[in-house]
């Protein structure tokens, strides 16, 4: 019966807010004739007569005054809705999901996010920490808007932004070295046999790409730490634990004071590309577009 009665609710609601039939006539620009039936029919279908007329106008009976209450929460409900959707698509508020590894929101990550808060203050972020195998599971499942991301294998379903390129390199301590007796630059695939080997986990994209690196060049290492976190890797390479495969843009203060030192290798790991990252197969939101919006200027 509700979807029946709908358009008559708001013509009663005017009719009632105007106390006249005609005035409400003109204020939804139809005919008295239209209104007083649209108000007959609705008493019709809910069993109850909702004004009292009079040579003056209409009043409320008490269960038009029951019903009135009602459709007036609803029409502020309804009022409110629009005005938080025409503040979404003003940027006034709204919500944006990203997700990304930790080690990528500390250096690349935050100063987008600076940026973009400075502009629009009132938008909501969360953010989702995580590989960026995980991230791209999420986007593809819609429960993330943006990921910040190394280019996946496959981009089906994925746009993906290129924001810069990465290189993996292989970091240790001359003191670590030194206990190796590792001196042979020219020749480093021993120190493979030697040395503890620093990787992040096997659910981690980095790795997967490392893995691939060796394999391809029949590198084996004896001795492997796995570590859940680049930032981490970087601390147990400082501390000369053993030698860490990180991303050289974030170890670059530390190659030039001196504090780690890049172990050559034979042949260079490939530089690969990060990027911003959403679904194609979700619409994103006003506050979201604006974010990708941010990057493409």
């Amino acid at each position: 019966m509700l979807e029946n009665n709908l358009s008559y609710y708001y013509i009663f609601y005017i009719t009632a807010k105007e106390k006249n039939i005609s005035r409400a006539a003109n204020a939804l620009y139809i005919s008295q004739p239209a209104v007083s039936k649209a108000i007959r029919h609705l008493e019709e279908n809910i069993g109850a007569t909702l004004f009292f007329r009079t040579s003056r106008g209409v009043s409320l009976t008490t269960e038009g005054q029951v019903l009135f209450h009602s459709v007036e929460t609803a029409m502020q409900a309804l009022s409110s809705g629009e005005h938080q959707i025409s503040q979404m698509r003003q940027l006034d508020m709204g919500h944006i999901r990203i997700g990304t590894s930790t080690t990528l929101c500390k250096h690349l990550l935050l100063p987008y996010l600076q940026t973009f808060i400075s502009q629009h203050p009132h938008i909501r972020i969360s953010l989702f920490c995580q590989s960026s195998n995980q991230t791209i599971k999420l986007l593809e499942e819609g429960n993330l808007d943006i990921g910040l991301i190394g280019r996946p294998s496959s981009e089906k379903n994925i746009a993906f932004l290129p924001l810069e390129k990465i290189e993996d390199i292989f970091v240790s301590t001359q003191i670590y070295l030194d206990n190796l007796g590792f001196t042979d630059y020219q020749n480093p695939i021993p120190i493979f046999d030697k040395a503890t080997i620093l990787l992040l986990d096997k659910e981690n994209m980095t790795r997967q790409y490392i893995d691939d690196y060796l394999s391809t060049n029949h590198i084996q290492p004896k001795h492997l730490l796995e570590i859940t976190t680049m930032d981490l890797l970087i601390d147990f390479a400082k501390i000369s634990l053993g030698i860490a495969c990180v991303i050289k843009n974030f170890v670059m203060e530390e190659l030039k004071s001196g504090t780690l030192l890049e172990v050559p290798l034979h042949i260079p790991i490939r530089r690969r590309e990060i990027g911003f990252a959403y679904s194609l197969r979700t619409s994103l939101s006003c506050a979201a577009e604006q974010f990708i919006a941010m990057l493409e200027l």
